[in-house]
């Protein structure tokens, strides 16, 4: 009778000013099924609401949970739980993406409803795909786009997916990123990966070049990208500590809107958001291997106005006003531009 589960973890951590999330696997535990344990606030059993024929490929815990009111009833008091332990957070796997589980996602979103505690429900894993995207901008706030990422700049293979390969994703689901839908582009490998890397060993700094993870991190920030640092806390550097509290590119992150692909010319690839104040901020990409010189007028990317002043939100430069760029990226490397 003194298990109080997570409460006194999630007090602490809302008492730093934080928010509390947990990650979990859809499903019912596979050995409340064999003990045939009660449905908390309900007439039902574990078996009532097991599907055992349908179980998470890679998960050997859990068995799926059956579309029927034993079913919801089974997520109405894992919901209810949680929410007595003080989740704010909660990341659901094995559900958006092989197998698409719909039918789950509604139960957990109904009981999230029924919990009386606003709840974030984020779903994994990746790749979603597009022709979900209305039911899960629904019913969930985040959903993983992506196949796993890490700190790759192509990938070669299935897994893992690099920086590169995520600019198409992104140009896709961008029309999906607005106030309490984010399509989630997976989590940021930057810092110090350990003590496990979940690809390759043994721990490790990010793999990727500064100029790399400056792309990476401009990129999700202009395509409203959720924020997630996948790293050792304890371990974080200083480069990668600045990298990641520059205010100005957050704020494009935060508060940024219409986003969009502006162009797509060979090695350049270029990205535009509209801000605050009438500003507008325009983010330059060379994801080829040679340096890129980038002279184009500011009209070439659809931007409202033929002259700006621009400021590098990575430089923290100016420059007068001017009816055009010129500029050299680095092989990987990027700009980003505000622009009044």
């Amino acid at each position: 009778g003194k298990n109080t589960g997570f409460t006194t973890m999630s007090a602490y951590v809302h008492s730093l000013g934080l928010q509390f999330g947990i990650h979990i696997v859809r499903g019912i535990p596979r050995e409340s099924v064999t003990r045939n344990l009660p449905v908390a606030d309900s007439s039902f059993t574990a078996k009532d609401a097991a599907d055992t024929a349908d179980a998470c490929p890679w998960d050997p815990t859990n068995w799926g949970v059956r579309d029927t009111p034993a079913g919801q009833a089974w997520y109405d008091s894992l919901m209810k739980q949680y929410a007595g332990w003080g989740v704010d957070y909660i990341k659901v796997d094995c559900i958006s993406d092989h197998p698409y589980k719909g039918s789950e996602i509604r139960q957990i979103h109904r009981a999230i409803l029924h919990s009386g505690r606003p709840m974030i429900l984020s779903l994994s894993p990746g790749p979603t795909a597009l022709s979900h995207a209305q039911e899960v901008s629904e019913l969930s706030q985040m959903w993983r786009i992506s196949e796993d990422f890490w700190d790759v700049w192509k990938a070669t293979g299935p897994f893992p997916w690099g920086v590169s390969d995520q600019f198409n994703l992104l140009d896709k689901w961008s029309p999906y990123a607005k106030p309490g839908h984010w399509p989630d582009a997976d989590m940021l490998p930057l810092g110090f990966l350990g003590p496990i890397p979940g690809d390759g060993k043994p721990a490790r700094p990010s793999r990727l070049t500064h100029d790399e993870q400056r792309t990476l991190f401009t990129l999700w920030a202009i395509a409203r990208s959720p924020l997630i640092l996948g790293a050792n806390l304890t371990k974080l550097d200083d480069w990668t500590l600045s990298l990641l509290t520059n205010r100005d590119v957050l704020d494009v992150n935060q508060f940024g809107h219409n986003q969009k692909q502006a162009a797509h010319d060979g090695d350049l690839i270029a990205w535009t958001s509209e801000g605050a104040d009438h500003a507008h901020y325009l983010a330059l990409f060379n994801l080829g291997e040679k340096e890129l010189t980038v002279t184009r007028p500011f009209k070439s990317f659809n931007l409202p106005s033929p002259s700006f002043t621009s400021t590098d939100l990575w430089s923290h430069s100016s420059h007068p006003s001017s009816d055009s760029l010129n500029l050299t990226l680095p092989p990987h490397g990027c700009t980003m531009l505000k622009l009044m």
